[in-house]
């Protein structure tokens, strides 16, 4: 069983899962007895059925089926179902290293704790971690040098290569470190990614071949644009190399029978390090894999994706959809046979308003108009007091478009005595402030209206400057936007002839 549960990545919620369809069918058989209940009240399903038959319609076993399911659905999608492969891809930048690693025999002495081999082992994992956006490729050598991994970043294939990395594995006695350069060399040189390559080459220093031959190598490597980077493990004092042989520890012998011991010699690894005018890491650096890293830092990147892991991926979406699906094909299910009921319902309603609208008469305001137009004659005569009364009883007509007209003219007749007006214009400009007023509160879009509220405004704060607002609207009086500095802005006229309408 538990072997099935790493394909769900919240394996407590498949209580969900099994909860939601008991759920969901507990609350349709109740809303079904709440509405056949309320039903029941308002009469006997004979008549409820002739009159609202889509009310009474009941949801079939399907549908019910259709929407368990839906909900089994949603709740297996809340529990994380996953499949397939999903991979976590990084951007990154790095160099491509090769790391040249000595696995002959003298590496196994105990001058360093515990031994050189571990220590080198230690520089490398802290070098790596240093490193995460570094491709890596493993070459060991002793007489001969081998190739472990090309450049990957893959590291549990590099973790284990550096776990059984031994004397054992070349099985050739010697350091042929010319073999080595020769050999990380040409596996740099095959590979056709930009940015810059180095080869990092740890060793104790001691070989056995030609050294004209080692620097000849290092110089190929600089000229084709690879830096080197030499590290010395051991001490000049040197050490025994311990073999263990039926898993008795003795001590490596030479072939007259002394005991062999091993020093460290840096001459070889510094003179590689200046022909490749490359960087030398001697033996008693403390941190060697800062100083690895620290040369690394001065080259040019390369920008690469790097794939960070593997695990089965979240597929919760497919769930979701078929749910979603499911209700949507309940829903149409339901309502198609109600479609074309309220699609006929719809057009004889739209119809039958149509009708009403078109034969009902408008019903105005006749003694309000013959108001507005006494008003507005005497108004139009130049006659301001006796035109205020029939104004003032015409603004207050439930006609809109009397009501609108009758408070423009009004305001018009308070605006003109104000600006007329000598000592005593604050009551009239108030009156017509007011009248504006409560026009730009029901047509805020009037310009006219506006205007002469602003017109009036400035004459009450004392007079002078141009009026705001623009041109438009029915009646006289042109747009004007602006006005000479010394004559006085012209009041905007909107009263209409009089007439039976006030249009």
């Amino acid at each position: 069983m538990s072997m099935y549960l790493r394909y769900i990545q919240w394996p407590w919620a498949l209580a969900v899962a099994i909860i939601l369809p008991v759920v969901t069918g507990l609350l349709v058989r109740w809303g079904l007895r709440a509405r056949k209940a309320r039903l029941a009240r308002l009469g006997t399903p004979s008549m409820i059925a002739r009159l609202a038959p889509s009310i009474t319609q009941q949801r079939t076993v399907s549908a019910v089926t259709r929407v368990g399911l839906a909900t089994l659905l949603l709740g297996l999608a809340v529990a994380g179902p996953r499949w397939g492969v999903e991979q976590t891809v990084v951007k990154q930048q790095g160099v491509d290293v090769v790391l040249a690693l000595d696995a002959s025999l003298s590496m196994l002495a105990t001058d360093e704790k515990p031994s050189r081999l571990q220590a080198m082992k230690q520089e490398i994992d802290r070098l790596r971690d240093l490193s995460p956006g570094d491709r890596f490729a493993l070459l060991a050598f002793a007489g001969r040098s081998y190739i472990l991994t090309p450049l990957t970043v893959d590291n549990s294939a590099l973790d284990l290569f550096l776990q059984n990395l031994d004397p054992s594995i070349v099985g050739q006695g010697g350091s042929s470190l010319a073999s080595a350069l020769r050999q990380a060399t040409n596996l740099l040189a095959l590979n056709q990614s930009r940015g810059d390559k180095a080869i990092v080459l740890m060793s104790d220093g001691e070989g056995f071949d030609n050294p004209e031959e080692v620097l000849a190598e290092a110089r190929r490597a600089r000229e084709l644009g690879f830096t080197i980077i030499t590290v010395g493990f051991g001490t000049p004092e040197g050490s025994t190399i311990p073999i263990v042989e039926n898993r008795v520890v003795t001590q490596k012998r030479d072939e007259n029978g002394n005991i062999v011991v091993t020093h460290y010699d840096p001459a070889l690894l510094k003179a590689i390090a200046d022909e490749a005018k490359g960087v030398f890491v001697d033996a008693r650096t403390p941190d060697k894999a800062g100083k690895i890293r620290q040369a690394l830092n001065s080259l040019h990147a390369n920008p690469r994706s790097v794939v960070s892991g593997e695990n089965l991926g979240t597929q919760f979406q497919w769930f979701v959809l078929a749910a979603l699906l499911l209700l949507t094909l309940d829903t149409f299910l339901q309502t198609r046979r109600r479609r074309r009921r309220a699609i006929a319902a719809a057009a004889t309603t739209a119809t039958m308003l149509l009708v009403t609208t078109s034969c009902r008469r408008v019903e105005r305001d006749k003694p309000a108009i013959a108001l507005y137009n006494s008003g507005t004659r005497l108004l139009l005569h130049d006659s301001l007091a006796p035109a205020l009364p029939p104004l003032t009883r015409a603004s207050d007509s439930r006609d809109l478009e009397v009501r609108h007209h009758a408070r423009f003219n009004l305001g018009l007749d308070y605006l003109i005595q104000g600006r007329r007006s000598k000592d005593s214009a604050d009551v009239p400009l108030d009156s017509a402030l007011y009248r504006y007023k409560q026009i730009l509160e029901v047509a805020v879009a009037d310009s006219y209206a506006r205007w002469n509220y602003e017109l009036a405004l400035r004459q009450k704060k004392g007079g002078g400057g141009g009026g705001g607002g623009g041109g438009g609207g029915g009646g006289g009086g042109g747009g004007q936007s602006k006005t000479p500095s010394r004559r006085p802005p012209r009041v905007r006229h909107r009263h209409p002839r009089p007439s039976q309408s006030p249009v």
